[in-house]
């Protein structure tokens, strides 16, 4: 959870489990897929149990024998779906060959391998791969990337069995890791960094932030559940955490530094330096503040 899916990491696409329309094919996007695979598997780890417990809380009436997710990243909610339906398949839909070939070694590693298709695809394009008929579709911080997502809702209407139940996971932004009044050179950085993240997000994901059950009413599906996921983790697994910071900091930098003034962005790549006395990896104070919203729609 393309994750948290589905977290995310921000880029000029935004922050998000796998963007389900990005198009790796130049080596600068396959650079940035690498660097992002990194963010999607710490994201994965810290929030594992979150996870799990917002998957085992959905309104599903028996167990699904096929699920489909989109734009899966890395696999945060792929593999947890696959732990939590154990009688399922699932197909996960992703347009980076990076990250699928990354949850393919993830799935090997936990022996769900055989129960998982793997399906590079632009969910933007005109027409999509044919995914089967599943019972359960899940979609990680992935629409809001979508060119034309009520096209795309309309899509999963028909895709779905009836009956069947799509789940919509979205992020409130990326998560904060720092204290209110940190770093001591420069209190209230990160809200200052944040502030300027979603004016950049606002030019370039006008569909970030948007009113999912709204919009899944007018695709068809009833909404049977819509519930914020809170999420506030002490420093317990401070070194997860601390990398975790450090990989979703460096990438946000590129999206925030014409934004920062002189001051700000040397406080700010103080706390970059792993070698520095100032480095996040030496902080014993970080927590990670984020939060979920989901909706779980029903095709009648």
């Amino acid at each position: 959870m393309t994750p948290p899916s589905a977290h995310p990491a921000p880029s000029a696409h935004g922050s998000g489990h796998g963007p389900a329309h990005h198009h790796p094919d130049t080596d600068t996007d396959r650079g940035q897929d690498h660097d992002q695979t990194e963010i999607l598997d710490l994201d994965a780890e810290v929030l594992a149990a979150h996870t799990a417990s917002l998957i085992a809380e959905l309104p599903v009436h028996t167990g699904p024998r096929h699920i489909v997710d989109l734009g899966s990243g890395t696999g945060a909610g792929a593999l947890a779906l696959l732990a939590h339906f154990p009688g399922a398949e699932l197909t996960a839909v992703d347009s980076s060959a990076v990250h699928l070939d990354r949850l393919r070694e993830k799935a090997a590693a936990a022996g769900a391998a055989e129960r998982l298709r793997l399906v590079r695809a632009d969910l933007d394009a005109a027409v999509w791969p044919d995914l089967g008929t599943p019972e359960l579709v899940w979609a990680s911080a992935s629409l809001h990337h979508m060119a034309a997502p009520d096209d795309t809702l309309r899509r999963v209407h028909g895709l779905l069995a009836p009956g069947g139940l799509f789940a919509v996971v979205e992020l409130a932004g990326f998560p904060r890791f720092l204290p209110e009044n940190a770093p001591e050179d420069a209190p209230g950085l990160e809200e200052r960094c944040h502030a300027a993240l979603d004016r950049h997000h606002a030019e370039r994901l006008p569909h970030r932030g948007a009113d999912w059950g709204a919009a899944l009413v007018r695709a068809g599906f009833t909404v049977e559940q819509e519930r914020v996921l809170r999420v506030d983790l002490g420093p317990s697994a401070a070194d997860t955490v601390g990398r975790y910071a450090l990989a979703g900091l460096r990438r946000m930098r590129g999206g925030v530094a014409d934004a920062l003034t002189a001051e700000d962005l040397a406080a700010y790549d103080r706390l970059l330096d792993t070698e520095g006395p100032h480095s996040l990896l030496r902080r014993d104070d970080l927590r990670v503040r984020t939060e979920r919203t989901v909706w779980a729609a029903r095709r009648p």
